[in-house]
């Protein structure tokens, strides 16, 4: 199973902008879905982005126009580019090759147990 790293969070004020990786070593990325997925304090995991094999991209209706995924093969690397950044999307963030999207929400496509310690993502003035 691929195992993922998350880095990239930070403490960031209301308004601006971070941008989160997802590295994996020892296999590529290519052909995996690879989900960003988010956890409040108190709260469920929640789907945020989804990028496919063929880089069709999802997102959570939260994020939407706010957030963009991508991805570089030559550096097998996924990203989020968070923008206009709100209280509300303090989290850890987490990545994931088992994703699905549509409908203005992103879910898990498969049960995954190799999930990261993540990375935070604090928004606050």
């Amino acid at each position: 199973q691929v195992q993922l790293e998350e880095s990239g969070g930070d403490l960031v004020q209301p308004g601006g902008s971070l941008r989160l990786s997802c590295a994996a070593t020892g296999r590529t990325l290519d052909y995996y879905a690879i989900g960003w997925f988010r956890q409040a304090p108190g709260k469920e995991r929640e789907g945020v982005s989804c990028i496919n094999s063929i880089n069709t991209t999802y997102y959570a209706d939260s994020v939407k126009g706010r957030f963009t995924t991508s991805r570089d093969r030559a550096k097998n690397m996924v990203y989020l580019q968070m923008n206009s950044l709100k209280p509300e999307d303090t989290a850890v963030y987490y990545c994931a090759p088992a994703c699905t999207g549509g409908g203005g929400r992103v879910t898990i496509s498969y049960e995954y147990d190799y999930w990261g310690q993540g990375t935070q993502v604090t928004v606050s003035s």
